[in-house]
């Protein structure tokens, strides 16, 4: 088993979260409308999941040229709120042959600066 170099990310902030909205097309005022997130009992918003996995999804190509990347998949945790600073830390866990390519299948976690996993997932990759 090897580990991949650790990615850091900036806090999130409020404002990515509204403009991930817009960019995604996800409007659900959970993410974006804090007396919302409030009354839904969240404590304010929530990050939208699919920007973390956007997040790991970036460092796994910072890893990895894109075009090797064969699949890649993940489980979301816990809830990503703004203030939170994430660090996206991969593994290498297994060589093997599959279609005449060797790939190197590894794990990938999203965590915040108190170690909580936002994120969890497995990928495959050709071996570079």
């Amino acid at each position: 088993m090897s580990e991949l170099e650790t990615v850091q990310k900036d806090r999130i902030t409020h404002t990515q979260l509204v403009r991930y909205a817009g960019a995604s097309g996800d409007f659900n005022p959970i993410h974006t409308v804090v007396p919302i997130g409030e009354k839904a009992g969240l404590g304010g918003v929530i990050a939208h999941g699919m920007l973390v996995m956007g997040m790991a999804g970036e460092a796994l190509t910072t890893w990895f040229p894109r075009q090797h990347v064969r699949n890649f998949k993940v489980r979301f945790s816990a809830m990503t709120r703004p203030g939170e600073k994430l660090t996206i830390v991969g593994t290498i866990e297994e060589e093997k042959m599959v279609n005449e390519e060797e790939r190197l299948t590894g794990k990938i976690f999203v965590k915040n600066e108190d170690g909580e996993v936002k994120l969890k997932g497995r990928f495959e990759v050709i071996k570079p």
